[in-house]
């Protein structure tokens, strides 16, 4: 057998030299552990986010969602989901964006450990919002403590609790980052005031809560703008004023009331290739605000555009959903002053904002 040069077995072993390969005649002490350094109590904010986590993390779900496909060559699909959810009531009412749970043909909620069988009885499209109920709810529910969004300052500390990537129950921190985002929703509506907040937030962490210091539900975390999908420092919350008039109605009635001034605006694609900025009134619906305000409709005949739309309460309203989520800023049953354009002449028209028939 032909003798392998010691450089090159060292080689082959990893480069480690002939000696480390024999064994020490001596057998070693086993090494001790070091010792602990006492660290003493955590510090103040440390205890104070601990208790947050503690008192809130009960009150967030896992839900886990289920629904088909039709077609395909290889017939049915399957395809199953995830995202976070929160208490709402001792009733077993959960409270998860719209976008978890749409087209689901099952639900399931874990709280505390169990799972729970869920049926999905009001969703809100427009508002990317949705609540689900226990088939069979538990005793000792905790709902979570509800806040509000209306006194918000960018720089205060927030804390998001959800299932990022299926990891139930993660809890990450940051500040607000900016008030008053928008977040388009569908072709006809976006929701305005959301909370941007630069904790960390990703895919499965949609319909949990985003919670201020005192541990209150300050909003519900449903979007991230990154080109991957992943937190890239920019997360949105949808505020908690508007979670709170919402869910009431889907809990009631399962759906939610839209506002509207009883028109029927002209698609806005068209309106956008006509070089228009606005909202322009293809039909107005007779006895509505509206028509009340003596508000002109677009004439096909002879081509008159009409009033344009262009404010709401001094708010810019360049596209359809701008107009829509202003006109739910100032809320059911209030008033508001529209800026119109006619003939390229601007004037102001007051109008009551009523809810939309469906």
């Amino acid at each position: 057998m032909k003798t392998i040069p010691a450089l090159f077995l060292g080689a082959a072993l990893g480069a480690c030299s002939l000696p480390c390969l024999v064994p020490s005649a001596q057998a070693r002490e086993p090494a001790a552990p070091r010792a602990v350094t006492p660290r003493g109590p955590l510090t103040a904010s440390e205890q104070a986010v601990a208790r947050l986590f503690e008192q809130a993390a009960p009150s967030v779900a896992y839900i886990n969602t289920e629904r088909v496909e039709l077609g395909g060559f290889f017939g049915p699909q399957v395809y199953q989901g995830a995202g976070s959810g929160f208490v709402w009531d001792e009733r077993g009412h959960v409270v998860t964006n719209y976008h978890v749970v749409e087209d689901a043909r099952s639900v399931r909620v874990q709280l505390g450990g169990k799972t729970y069988d869920a049926t999905v009885i009001g969703v809100a499209p427009d508002y990317d919002l949705a609540v689900v109920k226990l088939a069979h709810p538990p005793k000792g529910l905790r709902p979570i403590a509800i806040g509000t969004s209306a006194d918000l300052k960018i720089g205060q500390s927030v804390y998001a609790i959800g299932n990022p990537f299926g990891l139930q129950r993660t809890l990450t921190s940051g500040i607000v980052s900016a008030l008053d985002r928008h977040l388009p929703t569908t072709e006809t509506l976006e929701v305005v005031g959301v909370i941007q907040t630069d904790a960390a937030i990703n895919p499965g962490n949609s319909g949990g809560p985003l919670l201020d210091s005192a541990g209150r539900l300050i909003g519900v975390t449903s979007a991230i703008k990154s080109p991957v999908g992943a937190s890239s420092g920019v997360g949105l919350a949808i505020p908690v004023d508007l979670v709170n008039r919402i869910v009431p109605q889907l809990i009631a009635h399962g759906r939610a009331t839209l506002p509207s001034i009883g028109i029927v605006p002209v698609d806005p694609d068209l309106v956008a290739s006509a070089g228009i900025n606005g909202v322009v009134i293809a039909r107005v619906q007779r006895g509505s605000p509206a028509a009340r305000a003596g508000l002109k409709p677009f004439d096909a005949r002879t081509g008159d555009v009409g009033d344009v739309i262009v404010a709401v309460n001094g708010h810019s309203v360049d596209s359809l959903p701008a107009f829509g989520a202003e006109l739910d800023r100032v809320g059911i049953d209030k008033e508001a002053d529209l800026t119109v354009v006619r003939d390229g002449k601007e004037r102001h028209v007051r109008v009551k904002i009523v809810a939309r028939e469906r």
